[in-house]
């Protein structure tokens, strides 16, 4: 087997719960921090909810009193009945801590996480590096030195990004979601439930996105090894490609390597460029049938 087709064979593994389980045990010295973000992430996405909730009131008090019912009592007892006083009141007293308040929250757990990721990325790179110095020497003469320098850097940045950012991503917007959910249901479940008609059709062009996307970074993972391993390689004995008047051939094939990231990258953005679109149109869809029944 060769070692071009054993990086495929791994690079093209599918999602491995006990190596995810082995990742997550690096967080394990920070898992103060890990729950302070945690908590600031609940809190961020609870937040999130209340200025779509906040211009309802000040609609249905308002602009349209018809509905004043709707107010809860606590705020309808609190808030003035001139409109401008009450919008200013909600506007000032409500609206704008809220909004500080999630300003200070999402800087804390960007900065946690952050942080964590640097200290998770320190850690692994400590360890991969300690771990090479132990190998034999069979295994450098088997495995390029480009391949093991992107094992070092820039395959554990993938992971800081993941610690750093998906995490983040991932809680926030469940977090996020569930509160909308929340709100939605307690204003009127019936146009709620409507508008939860587009979320099938969204999971299922995540799920396609999530699959192309996938691959495609597979396969970027898989070019930047090889384009380190080449260079690495060639650059090194320049002097002997150039002794055997090989550069020719040695351009057309780092074109070659080149080309399969540049494709690969290409295809990631048009995974990207059909997913948010997509996303969007579901998400107007969901709009106009609340404007239409509601």
């Amino acid at each position: 087997m060769s070692d071009s087709f054993h990086e495929e064979e791994i690079i093209g593994k599918a999602y491995d719960a006990r190596l995810m389980r082995r990742l997550l045990t690096y967080l394990r010295p920070y898992k103060g921090v890990v729950f302070f973000a945690l908590v600031a992430i609940f809190l961020f996405g609870i937040l999130q909810a209340v200025p779509p909730y906040l211009l309802g009131i000040e609609i249905d008090r308002y602009l349209d009193p018809t509905r004043q019912h709707e107010v809860p009592k606590i705020l309808s007892n609190f808030l003035s009945h001139d409109p401008r006083t009450g919008i200013l009141q909600i506007s000032f007293l409500i609206f704008l801590p809220t909004v500080l308040l999630t300003f200070i929250l999402q800087l804390a757990q960007t900065f946690a996480m952050n942080l964590v990721g640097q200290k998770v990325m320190y850690d692994l790179r400590k360890e991969v590096f300690e771990h090479l110095q132990r190998l034999q020497m069979s295994y450098f003469d088997r495995n390029p030195v480009g391949r093991l320098v992107t094992r070092v850097t820039t395959d554990i940045d993938v992971l800081n990004d993941m610690f750093s950012s998906g995490v983040v991503a991932v809680f926030g917007d469940f977090f996020t979601l569930l509160s909308i959910m929340v709100v939605m249901l307690k204003l009127d479940w019936r146009l709620a439930l409507l508008t939860f008609a587009v979320l099938p059709l969204i999971v299922g062009v995540t799920a396609m996105f999530r699959k192309a996307v996938r691959d495609s970074y597979r396969r970027i993972r898989l070019a930047i090894a090889r384009i380190n391993s080449y260079l690495q390689e060639h650059i090194t004995g320049m002097s002997v490609l150039q002794l055997f008047n090989r550069e020719e051939k040695s351009y057309e094939e780092f074109e070659r390597i080149n080309s399969d990231y540049l494709k690969a990258y290409k295809d990631s953005i048009l995974a990207y460029g059909l997913f948010y679109p997509t996303v969007e149109f579901l998400g107007v869809l969901a709009i106009v049938v609340i404007l239409y029944k509601g």
